[in-house]
C-alpha cells in the first residue's frame, strides 16, 4: 500500500506544537481521544501512519510526563469489551499499564469514574494494587452539566480527590470513549487553581481532521467508525466567527463548549480559548502527503465499517440505525458494498464451488480465494493458498504434514462440543510451525507472513471472534458477509 502521510514530519511538528502549549502553564492536562495505542483506524485511513505512532510520540516527553488512566465504573459492572481485541475495558487498562511501561513512559494513577459503590470496580481497585498503581474514585459531578455554580465548588469537582501528579505534562487517557477523561482533566485543574498552580488544558484527538474539509472522506471515516456513539462532524462556528477560518469538529464538543469554555474561565480566571478547534493540539491535517490516496483509503475504510456494523447487528451488539447511519454516509461519497472487489471475489469462489463458505485475499492486483474444505475453514483455506501463491510453491505441495495433521483433527473431534473438524487459523499456524521445524518449504512460507500485511480479505460467512482477531493481528484487513455456517 502506498504511503500517504509522512510519520517523520508528524513527530517533529506534533512534539513542537504540544511544547507551545505547555509554555502557557506551570502544568498542562492533555485529555488524549482515540486509542492510545494500536490505533488501526488511523494506520488504515491514513497509510503511512503508524499504530503505535502516538507511543513514538509521547515517548519525546518521557522524563516530563506522565498518565492517568480513566475507566468508568459502569464499564467494568457490565463487562464492557473492546471490540477490536475483545477483550474487557479492566483488561485493556492492565494491557496499557504493561505496554506503557515497558516503553519507559510513567503511569502515575488509574482514575474509575461515576464511581457508586460498584462491587466490580471495587475489586478491580484491588487487582491494581499488584500492578503498584494509585487508585482513585470520582463520583458524578454535582451539578454537571448546567449548574457551572455547583460544578465549579467543592461540591462539584471539589467533591473528587486531588490525583497526586509531579511532572508538567498529564496525558490522560482511557481504554475507549466515555470514560470520564474530561471531567477527570477539569477535577485535576480545579484541585491545582486552589494550590495556586497555572494549570491548563488541551485536546488530543487524531479525529475528525479540523484542516481537512467537512464531507473529506477522512473525516466521514470517523463518523462511520463512532456510528454507533451518535458522533456528527459539524462545522465549528465558533471558530469561523472568531478567526474567520473554517474548522470542522464534532457536536459533542460544539455542543459543550459553551459550558466548558465557562467552566475553564472560572477556574483559571481568564478566557484562553474561544472554540473547540483552539483546545485541540493535532497536526496531523498538515502531514498528508497524497490526498487523492488518502481518500481512497478513507473510502475503504467506510466501507469495511459497513460490512463490520452489519455483522455487530446479527450479533445483536448494536442496533439498526449503526449500519443505516454507515450506508447514508456511504451514499453522500457515492461508495457501496460493490466497491470492496475482494467481496466480489469471495462471491464468485462461492458461487463456483457449489455454495460452500468462501473466502478471498488481495494483495496488491492479485486476487487468492479458498473455500471450506473437509479439513479447512474458508479463512484458512485462503491462508495457505496465499501462502503458496506468494512463495510460488506448487498447489500440489502439502504445507501441513499428514502426521501433524491427523493427530490435530483428532483432538479437536474429542474435545469439541460441537461438529468443527476442520482446521481453523490459529489451528493452521500452529500446525505450521510445527511443520517448519523439518521442513524448508514451510519455514520459508512462515517467513513472509509480513508480506499479507495491509492486505485485504473477505468472508461470504461470518468469521469467528478468534479467527478475526488473528487476522487483525497479521495486519490483514477483514470483513464478512452475515451468514452463519451451521454445517
Amino acid at each position: 500500500m502506498k504511503k500517504c502521510f509522512d510519520a517523520e514530519k508528524y513527530l517533529k511538528i506534533q512534539k513542537k506544537k504540544i511544547n507551545q502549549r505547555i509554555k502557557m502553564f506551570d502544568k498542562l492536562y492533555i485529555e488524549f481521544g482515540g486509542k492510545l495505542i494500536d490505533d488501526q483506524h488511523a494506520a488504515r485511513t491514513l497509510p503511512g501512519f503508524l499504530p503505535d505512532l502516538k507511543i513514538r510520540l509521547l515517548q519525546e516527553f518521557k522524563d516530563d510526563a506522565e498518565i492517568i488512566l480513566c475507566i468508568n465504573a459502569n464499564a467494568i459492572e457490565k463487562s464492557k469489551i473492546r471490540a477490536d481485541h475483545m477483550i474487557s475495558y479492566e483488561t485493556e487498562v492492565l494491557r496499557l499499564i504493561e505496554f506503557l511501561r515497558a516503553h519507559n513512559l510513567y503511569v502515575s494513577s488509574v482514575v474509575i469514574t461515576l464511581y457508586d459503590g460498584q462491587k466490580k470496580a471495587k475489586d478491580f481497585a484491588n487487582r491494581l494494587k499488584d500492578y503498584k498503581i494509585k487508585t482513585y474514585f470520582h463520583t458524578f459531578t454535582k451539578g454537571y452539566p448546567t449548574d457551572v455554580d455547583t460544578i465549579v465548588s467543592d461540591e462539584g469537582y471539589g467533591a473528587n480527590p486531588y490525583i497526586e501528579t509531579t511532572k508538567p505534562l498529564v496525558i490522560v487517557s482511557a481504554p475507549g470513549p466515555c470514560s470520564g477523561k474530561l471531567a477527570t482533566s477539569l477535577s485535576q485543574l480545579y484541585h491545582e487553581s486552589k494550590r495556586g498552580i497555572n494549570a491548563g488544558y488541551a485536546k488530543f484527538e487524531t479525529f475528525p481532521v479540523w484542516s481537512l474539509p467537512l464531507k473529506h472522506p477522512v473525516n466521514v471515516a470517523y463518523e462511520a467508525a463512532t456510528a454507533d456513539l451518535g458522533d456528527v462532524n459539524m462545522i465549528d462556528h465558533f471558530h469561523l466567527d472568531k478567526y474567520g477560518v473554517t474548522a470542522v469538529n464534532y457536536n459533542r464538543d460544539l455542543e459543550t463548549f459553551p459550558v466548558l469554555k465557562e467552566i475553564l474561565t472560572r477556574i483559571t480566571g481568564k478566557a484562553i480559548y474561544y472554540s473547540p478547534t483552539d483546545m485541540g493540539v493535532n497536526v496531523i491535517g498538515e502531514c498528508i502527503t497524497d490526498d487523492k490516496a488518502v481518500q481512497r483509503a478513507a473510502k475503504n475504510e467506510i466501507i469495511r465499517r459497513y460490512y463490520r456494523a452489519l455483522t455487530d447487528l446479527k450479533k445483536g451488539a448494536v442496533t439498526p440505525e449503526v449500519p443505516e447511519r454507515i450506508k447514508l454516509l456511504m451514499n453522500e461519497l457515492n461508495i457501496s458494498e460493490s466497491d470492496r472487489t475482494v467481496a466480489l471475489e469471495a462471491d464468485k469462489k462461492r458461487q463456483s464451488s457449489g455454495n460452500l463458505p468462501s473466502a478471498c485475499i488481495q494483495i496488491g492486483k492479485n486476487f487468492i480465494p479458498g473455500r471450506k474444505t473437509d479439513i479447512l475453514s474458508p479463512i484458512s483455506a485462503a491462508f495457505l493458498n496465499t501462502l503458496k501463491t506468494i512463495n510460488r510453491i506448487p498447489d500440489e505441495v502439502d504445507l501441513i504434514s499428514p502426521t501433524v495433521l491427523k493427530p490435530i483433527l483428532e483432538i479437536k473431534n474429542k474435545t469439541s462440543n460441537f461438529k468443527e473438524n476442520y482446521l481453523k487459523l490459529g489451528e493452521v499456524l500452529i500446525a505450521l510451525s510445527i511443520c517448519s521445524t523439518t521442513n524448508p518449504v514451510v519455514k520459508k512460507a512462515l517467513e513472509s507472513l509480513d508480506k499479507l500485511k495491509d492486505s485485504e480479505l473477505h468472508s461470504t460467512h461470518m468469521i469467528s471472534d478468534d479467527e478475526m482477531i488473528i487476522l487483525s493481528n497479521l495486519g490483514i484487513n477483514a470483513t464478512c458477509g452475515t451468514e452463519i455456517d451451521i454445517d
